[in-house]
C-alpha cells in the first residue's frame, strides 16, 4: 500500500489535469466557433437590412428630365441630374431599429445588443442611436460592421453617385458570445467541479483507507498484547496450582486463584470494550431509559476506582452541587461513560494524581465536569480524541494500555442521550471533560 498509494495519486492527478485541459480546449474551440457563427449571422443581418432599405430608397428612382435650372447640353435638350433620396428622408430611427430587430429575430439572435448609425457619402452622421458614438470609439471590446447602402445592379441609379453606409456596433462582442453560450459554459464548469470533487473524495477515501489500515494494524497489535499477557499469567497460575506443594498450602491456592480471577476480569473488560465498539460501529446503541440520580452513579463509580487511585498515590474530590441531578438515561451505558472518563484520567496521569468531579444544574441541563492534573493533551489530540482507535501519543509514558475505543464510546453514549461534551486540556497541566445531560424535569 505504501508503494502503490503515491502511484495511484499521481495517476489520478494526471488524469484530472488531462480532463481539465481537454475541457478547457473544447470550451475555447466552442467559443471560437460560436464567435464565427455569430459574426456570420450579424453580417447577414446587416446586409439584409441594408439591401431592404436600398430597394425602398432607390428602387423607384430613375433619371428623367427636369425643367428647373441646371446643366444644359445645348439650348434645346436640357438634362438634369436628380439628387438621390436619403435614408433619413424615407425612414425614421424607429423604422430602422425595427427592421434590425426583425432581422435579428429571423437569425435567432434577438438578444444581441447593438447600436447603429447611417452615414452619408462624406461619412457625416445622418441618424443613429444615442450611444453609437460612445460605443464606436471602443474598438477593443466592441465589434463594428460597415455595410454600404447601394442600388441593385442594373437599375438606373447604379454607379450614379456615392451612397450611404449602415454602421452597426456590437458592444462587448466577446461577452455576448459568452452569454449566448452561458448554459454550455455553466454545464462545463459544473462538470469540472464534479470531476474535482470526485478526485477529492477519491483521494480522501484512499487516505482514510490507508489511515484505517494502519489503525487496525495497531489495534490488532494492541489487542494481541492485551490478551496475551493475561493468558500467559493465567497459564502460569494454573501450572502453579497443579504443584502438590501449592495444593497443600491454602494461602497459595487462594493467591493463585485470585490471580486467575483478576486476569479473567481484565479479559472480560477488554471483550466488553470491543463489543461496545462494535455496537458503536453499527449505531445500534439500544437505550433502556430510566430515571437516574447522577450523584449516586458518580459516588459508586469513584468507589470502584479507589484501589487504582491508591496505587497511583492519587486522590479524588467530589463537589456535587447540582440541585437537580435527575436524568433520563440508560444506567449501564451512562455508568460506563462516567467510568471511561475516570479511567482515562487515571491512565494518562502522573504522580500525585488529583481528580475533581463537580456538578451543577441549569434550567435544562445537568453539567458534569471531570478534571485531572495529568499529562494533558496536544491540540492534535484534542481534535481527534473521539475518533475510533485513536490513541494519544504519550511520549516516554509506556504504561498506557487500551484499544483507543473508550472516548469514542463516551461520545456515542452522550450523543445517544442527546447530550453534549466539551474537552479542554493543556499539555503538562491536565485535562477537563464537561458533559451536559438533559434534565428529567417532571
Amino acid at each position: 500500500m505504501k508503494k502503490t498509494f503515491p502511484v495511484i495519486i499521481i495517476l489520478i492527478t494526471l488524469s484530472l489535469f488531462g480532463l481539465i485541459w481537454l475541457q478547457v480546449s473544447w470550451l475555447r474551440n466552442l467559443l471560437q466557433l460560436r464567435e464565427a457563427q455569430l459574426l456570420t449571422k450579424l453580417n447577414e443581418v446587416a446586409a439584409t437590412v441594408a439591401n431592404d432599405m436600398s430597394k425602398v430608397v432607390y428602387g423607384g428612382q430613375s433619371i428623367r428630365p427636369q425643367r428647373r435650372g441646371g446643366m444644359r447640353l445645348g439650348s434645346e435638350f436640357p438634362l438634369y441630374v436628380p439628387r438621390p433620396l436619403t435614408i433619413k428622408e424615407k425612414f425614421s430611427l424607429q423604422d430602422v431599429t425595427n427592421r434590425l430587430n426583425r432581422a435579428f429575430d429571423i437569425e435567432e439572435i434577438k438578444n444581441t445588443r447593438f447600436e447603429f448609425a447611417v452615414l452619408n457619402s462624406n461619412a457625416d452622421f445622418e441618424m443613429g442611436t444615442t450611444n453609437f458614438e460612445k460605443e464606436s470609439d471602443d474598438t477593443i471590446n466592441n465589434r463594428q460592421l460597415i455595410v454600404p447602402i447601394i442600388p441593385d445592379s442594373g437599375t438606373d441609379m447604379e454607379g450614379l453617385a456615392s451612397f450611404e453606409h449602415l454602421v452597426i456596433v456590437f458592444p462587448g462582442f466577446k461577452y455576448q458570445v459568452w452569454k449566448s453560450q452561458r448554459w454550455v459554459v455553466f454545464g462545463a464548469a459544473l462538470f469540472m467541479i464534479v470531476i474535482i470533487a470526485a478526485f477529492y473524495v477519491t483521494v480522501k477515501t484512499l487516505l482514510n483507507q490507508k489511515k484505517l489500515s494502519e489503525i487496525k494494524s495497531d489495534f490488532i497489535n494492541n489487542m494481541t498484547h492485551e490478551f496475551k499477557t493475561p493468558l500467559a499469567t493465567i497459564s502460569l497460575a494454573v501450572d502453579a496450582l497443579r504443584n502438590e506443594k501449592v495444593q497443600r498450602d491454602p494461602d497459595k491456592m487462594q493467591y493463585f486463584s485470585g490471580i486467575i480471577k483478576e486476569e479473567n476480569r481484565r479479559m472480560n473488560k477488554h471483550v466488553e470494550t470491543i463489543l461496545q465498539a462494535a455496537i458503536s460501529e453499527r449505531q445500534e446503541l439500544n437505550l433502556h431509559l430510566s430515571q437516574l440520580h447522577v450523584h449516586e452513579i458518580i459516588r459508586r463509580t469513584m468507589d470502584n476506582y479507589q484501589l487504582q487511585l491508591e496505587e497511583k498515590h492519587g486522590a479524588s474530590s467530589l463537589l456535587l452541587n447540582a440541585k437537580n441531578d435527575l436524568v433520563l438515561a440508560d444506567e449501564v451505558h451512562f455508568t460506563n461513560m462516567i467510568s471511561n472518563l475516570v479511567d482515562n484520567a487515571i491512565k494518562y496521569s502522573k504522580e500525585k494524581l488529583q481528580i475533581k468531579i463537580s456538578t451543577h444544574s441549569t434550567a435544562h441541563y445537568l453539567v458534569i465536569r471531570i478534571e485531572d492534573n495529568g499529562i494533558g493533551m496536544s491540540k492534535e489530540t484534542l481534535k481527534r480524541i473521539f475518533e475510533k482507535f485513536y490513541r494519544a501519543h504519550t511520549g516516554n509514558l509506556h504504561n498506557v494500555k487500551g484499544f483507543g475505543l473508550g472516548m469514542n464510546y463516551v461520545k456515542t453514549v452522550i450523543d445517544g442521550h442527546k447530550g453534549k461534551i466539551k474537552v479542554e486540556s493543556v499539555v503538562g497541566q491536565g485535562s477537563s471533560f464537561t458533559v451536559e445531560m438533559p434534565l428529567n424535569n417532571v
